[in-house]
């Protein structure tokens, strides 16, 4: 165990720009992951730290649960801590992380495609969905923003850690693909509830989610095979990207479930 004290530690340094500056970890190689909840979730799918980081009060109540985390472990007073935490409510550990990107994609495996999906929120809840529905594969095209950001990471409650995350991608990427393309549009294509009941959702698919205001880019709408609309009797022009995301990745799960190949 080390103790670090000095805010101008090298360490304490790199965590509070993995911290702060959203697309750090492209540069530094590493993913600063904060709070008791992500890190348990790591370390259930197997994620091993480079490093362990606590505060000195929960070392100092439990040094034993995490020491055997892994080999380097420092101790930070709590108010050092605090000043590197995105958390309204600072976290009492956190791990440093080895980012080793994705570069390749399982082309004939079901996937959701991020388009300019700029809010953290956003694509934070969007992969939590992916995790839950069976799309294992995420792939956020250029403008999305950064995957493994802080802030990403606390929206995703640890779902990033069971799947295959391809950051920053090129759009020709999707030239490639071996599964049809689906987009939502407000005014064009089948409902999907009629989809679904008819038996006639191709899977498996990857799923299109647009930019929160424009919506999937018209070069996208041009390679997709199919366009969908989402019923909305109550009205509203338009659905949120994160809850349009849940209700299409549901419908293609439930499609999976009711029709087994």
């Amino acid at each position: 165990m080390i103790e670090i004290t000095s805010k101008d530690n090298p360490l304490v340094k790199s965590i509070r720009r993995l911290s702060q500056d959203s697309t750090a970890y492209r540069k530094l190689g590493q993913i600063w992951c904060e709070g008791d909840h992500l890190c348990r979730a790591a370390l259930q799918r197997g994620v091993k730290p480079l490093q362990l980081v606590l505060t000195q009060s929960l070392w100092l109540r439990d040094p034993w649960e995490w020491r055997s985390v892994c080999e380097q472990v420092f101790v930070l007073p709590d108010a050092l801590f605090a000043q590197l935490s995105g958390l309204e409510s600072p976290g009492q550990l956190g791990f440093v992380l080895e980012y080793a990107p994705e570069t390749s994609l399982l082309l004939d495996q079901p996937m959701v495609i991020l388009d300019r999906v700029q809010d953290a929120g956003n694509v934070g809840a969007i992969l939590r969905s992916a995790s839950a529905f069976g799309f294992k594969q995420v792939v956020a095209l250029r403008g999305t923003a950064a995957l493994w950001s802080a802030k990403v990471l606390r929206a995703g409650m640890g779902a990033h850690f069971s799947l295959r995350l391809l950051d920053a991608a090129q759009l020709d990427v999707l030239d490639h693909l071996q599964v049809p393309l689906l987009a939502t549009s407000s005014h064009q294509g089948p409902f999907l509830h009629e989809l679904l009941a008819n038996q006639t959702l191709p899977r498996p698919c990857a799923w299109v989610m647009g930019h929160e205001g424009q919506g999937v880019s018209e070069e996208i709408l041009g390679k997709a095979k199919l366009l969908v609309r989402i019923a909305q009797p109550g009205g509203e022009e338009s659905l949120n990207v994160a809850s349009a995301a849940a209700i299409c990745l549901h419908a293609s799960a439930s499609s999976a479930l009711l029709n087994p190949a």
